[in-house]
């Protein structure tokens, strides 16, 4: 499981720097553990989880580096920084090469060093939330693509699981691009009927005429072109489930014929007077409000009781934001093995830009502005300037106004950036000092010095 609260092993010989250290960690909401030496801290990450390891690279006796060589040998999930003296900083950097996270100089710059330490403590709860979801649905085919972290798509997987083995209709409602189809690969492939077909069609892909012959099949010469006999899509999917998509374009004459398979599961082809039974399991899905359609006419309202046995409703991506730093690992990793690149992740900037933005396309949009970034970028950080441009053009974030007859200090540029950050997210400092990558308290601390006490 996930931690709460992150422990952090702080390393140095010098009593003074150390406690300070750890004081400030602790007021930062850290769980903090401290050691003056190599063995001593040995001795503690054998016996607590620690998460981080901060340590001089002058030690007594053995160095800061044999230490993290020997900490990432047995426990190399834990994440190291080196701090250094300035004459070491070319041993900090070289160390990097070898594994550790990063390098603080001393005397060290608190603010940087908390920036960091939120920086590496929250790629690695990414890394570790992700590797829960892949090991916790590994067994269960098709599952493993259904990414979360929001309660809504929880309770959407648990009513996957315990509808799949049945043969009731289901009926997907969301928007365009929320993954209806993913859905219903889910409930196909952890059902029962795994191993017969899965047969997909769009009803709003096909005209109306060639879709009632997709469906049912038709008989020879039944209509100018028919050559030969020709089995419909439910025959194909005879044992196995049938995923109508877009079912709201659907005619009436069509709905009539789809209700008569639900309630008597047979049919006749186009031009065909032999009922044929069928065995299938119908998903279908929709991105239209069918109680509306079926006050206005166009849908039967029979058929929409058949079709809703059990309602499954994906929510909108802009109301799940939560679960925009899983997805964008998500796709990422997939995005650069099918483009042959090793991307590894995405700027701040970019989260923030993708936390504002309202995502219409919802899940889809997003895996597309991920690719587009991908293709068109050398480095193997996603920044700002690989995005969409209509992201770049509705999110214009730190232009602050730096024209040279009105040049203004670092402070007032940070000053301007958190007064922007809040504003965005309507005033919570939570959400705020996670999207300016600092810690709550440290949020509140520049509030003060700014005289911004909100």
């Amino acid at each position: 499981m996930i931690k709460d609260k992150e422990l952090i092993l702080v390393v140095d010989d010098e009593k003074n720097t150390r406690e300070s250290l750890c004081k400030i960690l602790i007021q930062e909401g850290y769980s903090v553990l401290q050691a003056k030496k190599e063995d001593d801290a040995i001795e503690i990450v054998k016996n607590n989880p620690v998460d981080l390891l901060i340590t001089d690279l002058c030690l007594p006796g053995h160095d800061g580096l044999h230490l993290f060589r020997q900490i990432k040998k047995e426990y190399p999930s834990i994440q190291v920084i080196l701090m250094t003296a300035y004459g070491t900083v070319e041993s900090a950097v070289e160390a990097m090469k070898e594994g550790v996270s990063d390098y603080l100089t001393k005397p060290v710059n608190i603010d940087e060093m908390l920036i960091l330490i939120n920086k590496i403590l929250q790629g690695q709860k990414l890394l570790e939330e992700n590797k829960y979801l892949r090991e916790k649905f590994k067994s269960e085919q098709h599952l493993d693509k259904i990414i979360w972290k929001c309660s809504q798509m929880q309770n959407i997987y648990n009513l996957i699981q315990q509808v799949a083995p049945a043969r009731s209709t289901v009926l997907i409602y969301g928007e365009s691009g929320t993954g209806k189809e993913l859905i219903a690969n889910a409930l196909h492939y952890s059902g029962s009927r795994k191993d017969r077909p899965l047969i997909k069609v769009s009803c709003a892909a096909i005209p109306e005429m060639l879709l009632e012959s997709e469906l049912f099949g038709h008989e020879k010469g039944s209509f100018t072109g028919a050559i030969e006999r020709r089995k419909g899509l439910f025959e194909l999917a005879h044992t196995g489930t049938i995923f109508l998509d877009e079912i709201g374009e659907m005619s009436l004459g069509l709905q009539s014929k789809l209700l008569r398979i639900l309630e008597e599961r047979e049919f006749q082809r186009v031009g065909g007077n032999i009922s044929i039974k069928v065995d299938v399991r119908v998903i279908s899905a929709t991105n239209k409000d069918l109680p509306q359609l079926i006050k206005e006419g166009k849908f039967r309202e029979d058929l929409f009781y058949r079709l809703n046995v059990v309602k499954i409703f994906l929510p909108p991506l802009r109301e799940r934001k939560e679960d925009l730093p899983i997805l964008v690992d998500f796709f990422i990793d997939e995005l650069s093995k099918e483009t042959n690149r090793h991307i590894k992740g995405v700027s701040p900037e970019v989260m923030q830009i993708f936390n504002i933005h309202n995502w219409p396309g919802n899940i889809r949009e997003l895996k597309n502005c991920l690719e587009s970034a991908i293709v068109r970028t050398s480095k193997n950080i996603l920044d700002a300037s690989t995005l969409p441009s209509y992201l770049r053009q509705e999110n214009n974030i730190s232009n602050f106004d730096l024209k040279e007859e009105k040049l203004i200090s670092l402070d007032e540029i940070e000053k301007k950036t958190i007064i922007h950050t809040l504003n965005l997210v309507e005033g919570n400092k939570t959400k705020a000092a996670g999207i300016l990558g600092i810690g709550l308290k440290t949020l509140y601390r520049k509030l003060k010095k700014y005289g911004m006490e909100m």
